[in-house]
């Protein structure tokens, strides 16, 4: 007797083939799901192998244009970097994921969801609180922290011996010795050789950059047109390329980035867990997006409401790490970062070289700049004169407090003596 039906967010891989068969001979109907997020994954192969497996069904949802403009573009306007450096590839594609991981549940009729996030890493927080924001009713089979599934499964040679058990088709290539996960947004690079944080990560591990010592000696120089914090166009004069579709303008920036290797980073980090981990993230298109946009920002933001969107961006990086986009703070910090991109609109030209961003012009409708007031050569309507009562309001406190040092400090001689 069937013990219901499960939509389990499948790979193709070893694990979540395992993972396949392990709940079909545990007696439960296995409907697959895959999300392309453009990762470069043979979807057919895969629905192939898991149908022969015993899937009854298998999804391929293309969410590639919906990953760029619901969930990577919130992440510019944001300006969120998870513990100031890491640009969140992994942890913003996983509610996109689960998202429709909960909206094929509910079209299949399915009691429960399953995936193949261990028991140690973020993933499975990000997965299982999306699914519970989505469908509160749903259950949850994460067959890593079963102990079912613990105790027949040790190790990676328990899996291939299954694998071969049941003749489950893997892959002849070498497993390489650390993990990768990659999508529109990234490519990231951890565990195995990677977990010792005191060696340098070799140059092979890249795959979507070039070295700066092997990137062009040329700069390539290009404007981004960005409308309400939205990336709207890319130009490159030089070889008369324009871009002003999503996907195409993201793949394109990537492409681009990568040749003159912008967006490598090597960290560690801490995992919502309480895991210090480290992570090598190849990033080219985000960088470049996130340089332009805080660039922009320069012109058209306000200086108090810059003070405000960083804090939020913060919360949002935080949020976003730790599995939280579904919750309600999460739908008020995006509210707030909304508001404060209205008006950030104009063009800024970036150069790419040898591994760096770097913003070199900018204009915009909506600019605050006043060269007349910020010029040192011209009076422009702000009377110097002005300064001198700023200052000394602004003094007024440093006094008090100067005084208050004083009379302390001879208090305490006094005692002394």
């Amino acid at each position: 007797m069937s013990k219901g039906k499960v939509v389990l967010s499948y790979s193709g891989g070893l694990d979540t083939s395992v993972i396949l068969k392990w709940l079909l001979e545990d007696g439960y109907e296995v409907v697959c799901y895959m999300a392309d997020i453009g990762q470069k994954e043979d979807f057919e192969a895969a629905k192939v192998k898991a149908l022969g497996i015993g899937a009854s069904k298998v999804y391929i949802k293309d969410l590639k244009e919906e990953f760029v403009t619901g969930y990577i573009y919130e992440l510019i306007k944001a300006g969120s970097l998870y513990e100031g450096r890491y640009l969140l590839g992994t942890s913003i594609a996983r509610p996109l994921i689960a998202k429709y991981h909960i909206e094929i549940a509910k079209q299949e009729n399915a009691q429960f969801v399953a995936h193949g996030a261990t028991g140690k890493g973020n993933d499975q927080v990000r997965f299982e609180l999306s699914y519970y924001a989505l469908k509160p009713d749903i259950q949850v089979i994460a067959p890593w922290k079963t102990p079912e599934f613990l105790q027949r499964f040790q190790g990676r040679t328990d899996l291939l011996n299954y694998a071969a058990q049941y003749g489950i088709p893997v892959s002849a290539t070498l497993k390489k010795p650390y993990s990768e996960d990659e999508n529109l947004l990234h490519i990231s690079h951890e565990a195995g050789i990677l977990e010792d944080p005191a060696t340098a990560c070799a140059e092979d591990i890249y795959s979507w950059t070039k070295s700066a010592q092997n990137a062009p000696d040329q700069a390539a120089e290009i404007v981004i047109t960005f409308k309400d914090g939205i990336p709207v166009k890319v130009e490159n004069a030089a070889d008369g390329t324009v871009h002003t579709q999503p996907l195409p303008m993201f793949q394109y920036l990537n492409d681009l980035g990568g040749e003159h290797g912008v967006g490598r980073l090597d960290m560690v980090e801490n995992r919502f867990v309480g895991i210090k981990s480290r992570g090598v993230y190849e990033t080219p298109a985000g960088t470049i997006l996130m340089a332009a946009h805080r660039d922009l920002e320069g012109i058209t933001m306000d200086r108090e409401v810059m003070k405000i969107r960083d804090q939020i961006g913060f919360k949002f990086a935080e949020l976003a790490y730790n599995g939280f986009w579904f919750a309600p703070e999460m739908d008020l910090v995006r509210l707030v970062i909304d508001k404060a991109n209205e008006g950030i609109d104009g063009k800024v030209t970036v150069k790419l070289y040898k591994g760096v961003a770097y913003p070199v012009a900018r204009t915009s409708p909506m600019s605050l700049y006043n060269a007349d007031l910020s010029s040192m050569d011209a009076e422009g309507g702000y009377n110097q004169q002005d300064a001198g009562g700023f200052i000394r309001i602004n003094a007024l406190r440093l006094k008090a407090w100067s005084l208050m040092q004083t009379k302390k400090l001879a208090a305490n001689k006094k005692a002394a003596a």
